[in-house]
């Protein structure tokens, strides 16, 4: 249909070259014509012109929304950094500088101005060329830039002109104001009148004085040419030709623009950055889910006001900014500090997730250190080895076999052979004792030469498939005996859901960030539920069994910091991880109703942190801080346990014992006072 039309305005742009050449000989016959032709020439336009149903949509747009389970903004997705304000909320000088300066007839017209028209026309054909736009045309340009064009050409005004008319047809004049004061343009990627207030003078829109509004007012005729940063001359006397337009149309008085017009620019200037929001990587994520999503439907993210509700918890969002945030700031000193004399700063980055095993719902997302620098995310995008992280896999799959937690295996030096001659022998930091040990210490105290002789009895393959049915889907395992120290880089997306089958009794639940979504005024379009009946990745009693010997690792194992350092009395499991050379530390740690990890590590994985490198001193505080705050405030219950009982720690039954002593002194002491 478009190629039709398009067709009949090149036939009518035709048919006025050749009647051009008949009016040279036949001026009567053609002036007679030439009514007729104007009024199909503009009919022939009107198609290409916004229609009604794109008036009323640009009336309403209305960006999405993201929004926590709490009900707290995450994210907004909008089409330019604009702050929307009602008329009511814009200076009253900055409203009359506009009228006055580009269209004091604004109220006396319908978008067509004739008398500025025919006045701007007579001015370009005698060589002055003139604007001649009103504010609604204005407008009409600003909104649809793709349909009416730059060019300066009659066609771009005549549909301009159309368009005008549609948007006074539907908007009344405090609309038209509203809108175009909303939408113009600034520079600095500020657009509008609130964010150019802000950029500029760092107040709102409602607090511009009359000089503050004349500056804002006079950018508009050209916002780099009359730019009050770039050039502040060209600026200044601007500013002072709107003020003695507001006093040539009853603004102000004449004796005022005297005084204002002798003050300097005083400026406030700084660029306005949109809020990243407390979940960016969670915006990210969600924003390409909901492009997809809209594109289905027929919605547009970044006017229809769609409200996507999210599964994340606003406080342990906040919670898990903060303690990456201290924790990456004191690790990054001890890296400075120890390549002092390297000019190139390797920045050290982390990512934290934590979910609810139940149902899977993501409670708090930490894609790195800081957005602003570092887009790429830390939970879904990077895959590293997770070094003794995966081991829990290994006593999985050989408790499924029917190996117990106090099976026993000799703590001796391995070497295994592969194919091609090459030896494989993992170690520990300590020597081998060469004396049995049980399953249960060999997890809890992280040794690598009693897992690598579990995964030769239990097999790779096994170990790889399981550890892909709890929740290690989208990386590629290679079924080696090394994968049991973690050789295969996986994200930590996938290590937190695996860990949350453990807390979930065995049962995998996929990891789920979106809850529902709704229109603008509320109703429901889609709703999104975890599955009711989850298949089982690992069985019940086993599950148990390795949360169980899981608990040691916080109770006396690599992970007791957990207790010692942040007081967590609270039954909770978990595991520490850490790569050769400590390039990359991590740790995840269970409860009944959070599972949380954190890794840390270099971008460049051959750059190496040092001694604070390990898992145990690098990524546990941020999931103890986190953990700490989540019980303590009640976030999550305290009194929660898994379903198998917990014994006492070694550590927690001497204590007792001490308490019992001192117990058993003071009641002697008592008895002998109270006897005399």
């Amino acid at each position: 249909m478009k190629q039709v039309f398009h067709r009949a305005a090149d036939f009518v742009v035709e048919y006025f070259r050749r009647l051009t050449v008949v009016a040279r000989r036949h001026p009567l016959r053609a002036l007679l014509v030439l009514p007729g032709l104007v009024l199909l020439y503009v009919l022939a336009l009107v198609p290409f012109t916004p229609g009604i149903g794109d008036l009323r949509k640009a009336k309403s747009e209305t960006p999405s929304v993201v929004l926590s389970s709490d009900g707290m903004v995450l994210a907004e997705y909008k089409r330019i950094n604009r702050r929307w304000v009602p008329l009511e909320k814009i200076a009253p000088s900055a409203v009359q500088a506009l009228i006055a300066a580009e269209d004091h007839r604004f109220y006396q017209h319908h978008g067509i101005d004739l008398r500025r028209t025919a006045a701007a026309l007579l001015s370009t054909l005698s060589g002055n060329p003139q604007g001649g736009s009103t504010i609604t045309q204005q407008l009409a340009r600003n909104l649809y830039p793709e349909e009416i064009g730059r060019a300066v050409t009659v066609t771009r005004k005549v549909k301009e002109a159309i368009t005008a008319l549609k948007i006074e047809a539907l908007y009344s004049k405090p609309e038209i104001l509203e809108t175009y004061l909303n939408t113009v343009p600034f520079l600095f990627n500020a657009f509008g009148i609130e964010m150019a207030a802000r950029t500029y003078f760092d107040k709102s829109a409602e607090a511009l004085d009359v000089l503050e509004s004349a500056t804002l007012i006079g950018m508009l005729k050209g916002p780099s040419a009359y730019n009050p940063v770039l050039h502040p001359e060209r600026a200044l006397k601007r500013r002072n030709l709107v003020l003695a337009q507001m006093a040539r149309h009853g603004k102000l008085e004449p004796a005022q623009v005297e005084v204002l017009a002798k003050r300097p620019l005083r400026l406030d200037f700084e660029r306005q950055v949109e809020p990243l929001g407390s979940a960016p990587h969670v915006a990210q994520q969600v924003r390409k889910w909901l492009i997809a999503w809209a594109d289905q439907r027929d919605y547009d993210i970044q006017a229809d006001g769609l409200v996507v509700r999210t599964t994340i918890d606003s406080r342990l969002q906040k919670a898990a900014n903060q303690a990456v945030a201290r924790q990456m700031a004191q690790l990054q000193k001890l890296a400075d500090r120890r390549r002092r004399s390297v000019h190139e700063r390797p920045v050290l980055q982390a990512g934290f997730l934590a979910l609810d095993p139940r149902n899977g719902f993501v409670r708090a997302w930490v894609g790195s250190r800081d957005f602003a620098q570092e887009q790429f995310d830390h939970v879904s995008q990077a895959r590293r080895q997770p070094g003794s992280t995966f081991k829990p896999f290994v006593y999985g799959a050989a408790f499924m076999q029917g190996l117990g937690s106090d099976t026993t295996l000799i703590d001796q030096p391995v070497a295994i052979r592969f194919t091609g001659g090459e030896v494989w022998r993992p170690s520990d930091t300590t020597a081998p004792s060469g004396l049995p040990m049980t399953l249960r210490d060999a997890l809890v105290f992280s040794k690598n030469t009693i897992t690598a002789q579990l995964i030769l009895k239990v097999g790779p393959t096994r170990v790889a498939e399981l550890a892909q049915a709890m929740g290690v889907r989208q990386s590629k395992l290679d079924p080696v005996p090394s994968l049991a120290l973690g050789t295969s880089p996986v994200t930590l997306q996938e290590m937190v859901a695996a860990y949350g089958t453990i807390a979930n009794g065995g049962h995998y639940v996929e990891p789920m960030l979106i809850s529902r979504v709704e229109d603008r005024n509320g109703r429901l379009l889609e709703e999104f539920a975890p599955i009711r009946d989850p298949q089982p990745a690992l069985p019940r009693p086993q599950a148990l069994e390795l949360v169980n010997v899981m608990r040691g690792v916080v109770d006396e194992g690599t992970g007791s910091a957990i207790r010692q350092r942040y007081g967590i009395g609270a039954d909770v499991a978990g595991k520490t991880g850490t790569t050769q050379e400590n390039s990359d530390g991590w740790f995840i740690l269970m409860h009944p109703q959070l599972v949380a990890g954190a890794r840390v590590g270099f971008n460049d994985n051959r750059v190496t942190m040092g001694p604070w490198g390990p898992g145990a001193r690098s990524a546990l505080p941020m999931v103890g801080e986190v953990f700490q705050q989540a019980l303590r405030n009640r976030w999550i219950d305290p009194g929660a346990e898994f379903d198998i009982p917990r014994s006492r720690p070694p550590l927690q039954r001497e204590w007792e014992q001490l308490e019992d002593g001192v117990k058993k002194i003071w009641r002697d002491v008592l008895r002998r006072i109270f006897s005399l």
